[in-house]
């Protein structure tokens, strides 16, 4: 069964690697982009991207998505910290979607720590950097899959 997963990235992340790299790291999107593709290639999968700096855009693309993805993994940028339209959007999509950024957003400025979205999305990745989006990338399809990691055996088994 092939799966469509939608990416999407929010504001200011097609300038990865060059941006504030001591806290976005060094890693360009195109770097994660082929990553994330590999991955889905591999497990015959197939992702779609979406990018923009414009809010209503990335609302555009998820009321597209209505009915056409199985999943979504999304990095809003600062959109996370204000946009009520964009949790409606993800909300009326209506499929498993994680939520993901490449710094730790609690760990930052008071403005930041809150997501308009965390309360919506299947789940959350942060503060791990390019890495972490491929991590949540591999968790988003794993969960698709239907995919889980087998019990813990105690030591004293």
């Amino acid at each position: 069964m092939s799966l469509n997963v939608l990416v999407i990235h929010g504001a200011n992340l097609e300038l990865l690697g060059r941006r504030e790299p001591e806290i976005y790291g060094g890693t360009g999107l195109e770097v994660i982009r082929e990553a994330i593709e590999h991955r889905a290639e591999r497990r015959g999968h197939r992702v779609s991207w979406f990018s923009s700096n414009h809010e209503g855009e990335i609302v555009d693309e998820l009321n597209r998505a209505v009915g056409k993805v199985d999943g979504i993994l999304i990095n809003p940028g600062a959109f996370t910290h204000t946009s009520i339209a964009l949790r409606d959007a993800v909300l009326a999509v209506a499929v498993p979607t994680i939520e993901v950024h490449l710094s730790n957003i609690h760990a930052r400025e008071e403005f930041r720590r809150r997501s308009m979205l965390s309360d919506v999305v299947t789940g959350q990745v942060t503060g791990l950097g390019a890495t972490g989006t491929v991590l949540a990338f591999d968790a988003l399809l794993d969960l698709l899959e239907g995919k889980s990691l087998p019990e813990a055996k105690h030591a004293e088994e």
